[in-house]
């Protein structure tokens, strides 16, 4: 995607991810989420109605797509499902994993994914 066209559509995806945010337990910022798209850290998924934040992490042993912000509409996120995971394919990854409120896993488990864990946070002070 031409970088004025990323642009103009991260902007326009802009209130979606800022929502998707308030979940990450303050891990990314906007700021975060721009440098990572414009420095190809992370891939913008841009939808009519919705957007999807991926990043490709690596592991010793595996190559995974990590979805890790989504916003809009559930069903324009859940269209997008087939078309993320044969770019990731393409990429390498043998796997996606997608971190996420427990309230993912009903819309999730008819396409395919499975609850792997939960994960808890504490702050430490």
């Amino acid at each position: 995607m031409p970088k004025d066209i990323q642009v103009n559509e991260l902007e326009r995806c802009r209130p979606w991810i800022e929502a998707a945010l308030k979940y990450t337990g303050g891990t990314h910022f906007w700021e975060d989420i721009v440098d990572g798209i414009s420095a190809s850290r992370m891939q913008l998924w841009p939808s009519a109605r919705g957007c999807i934040v991926t990043e490709i992490v690596v592991y010793p042993r595996k190559k995974v797509l990590n979805i890790f912000l989504a916003g809009g509409e559930l069903e324009q996120i859940l269209d997008m499902n087939d078309d993320v995971g044969k770019w990731a394919k393409s990429h390498g990854c043998e796997t996606a994993i997608i971190s996420g409120r427990i309230g993912w896993k009903k819309p999730l488990i008819p396409e395919g994914w499975k609850l792997m864990y939960a994960n808890f946070q504490k702050e430490i002070k």
